[in-house]
């Protein structure tokens, strides 16, 4: 790990950000570095206005993951290397806001039924009911289930903790989760057979396995 990636990482977790945040702006940095085939410190706001075309004319990246760039360099070059960031030289593009697909109850049942295993199913019934974020399901305890009050806490971005409604067919849900699996602290542990003492990651609610609806035609 270079001097210049430690510091970065450190001040990223000295303001609390999240893992996903930290990886998206460590890889974005890295990406600036190995455009221009140079380490990131010796580049300058010009070379930032050049990537900025280069995200939008030859990647062909949305505005808003743009942004999500420019926020990373500006991370780095203010938070990491005490420069000065002129916005009027590097203005953040107008961001997109698309409305998402709603799905019917209908079709979240057909999505839901569609899953492989019951982790997976019991998983996308979480995502469903809560509304919470990949990351926080991935992170939620054993001991955040509160069968008496029918909530469970949620471990929100930035230290921002809430509580949400626990419905009947939920609760039931995860009581038979929990006596197949045992779960002692996560409350959905990784691992090949779902034993592991860490949680599952980010990437598994949003694996084919778990999302994608079964093909009964077999195409």
């Amino acid at each position: 790990m270079t001097h210049l990636r430690k510091i970065t990482i450190e001040e990223l977790v000295r303001r609390n950000y999240s893992d996903a945040t930290r990886e998206c702006y460590i890889r974005g940095i890295e990406d600036f570095a190995l455009y221009f085939k140079c380490p990131p410190d010796k580049l300058g706001l010009e070379h930032i206005r050049h990537y900025q075309a280069h995200l939008f004319t030859d990647k062909k990246l949305s505005p808003n993951t743009v942004n999500q760039r420019l926020a990373a360099l500006r991370f780095f070059f203010v938070k990491t290397l005490h420069r000065p960031w002129n916005t009027a030289e590097t203005p953040y593009p107008k961001r997109v806001i698309i409305l998402p697909h709603i799905l019917s109850p209908e079709e979240v049942g057909l999505l839901i039924e569609s899953a492989d295993l019951p982790f997976h199913r019991v998983i996308l019934m979480t995502l469903y009911a809560t509304g919470v974020r990949r990351a926080e399901l991935a992170n939620m305890r054993v001991s955040d289930i509160d069968g008496k009050r029918m909530v469970i806490r949620v471990r929100g971005k930035g230290l921002k903790d809430r509580e949400v409604m626990l419905s009947k067919v939920l609760y039931q849900a995860l009581r038979e989760h929990w006596k197949q699996h045992r779960p002692k602290e996560w409350l959905f542990p990784g691992g090949k057979h779902h034993t592991a003492s860490t949680p599952i990651t980010t990437k598994v609610p949003y694996g084919r396995r778990v999302c994608e609806p079964r093909n009964d035609a077999g195409l």
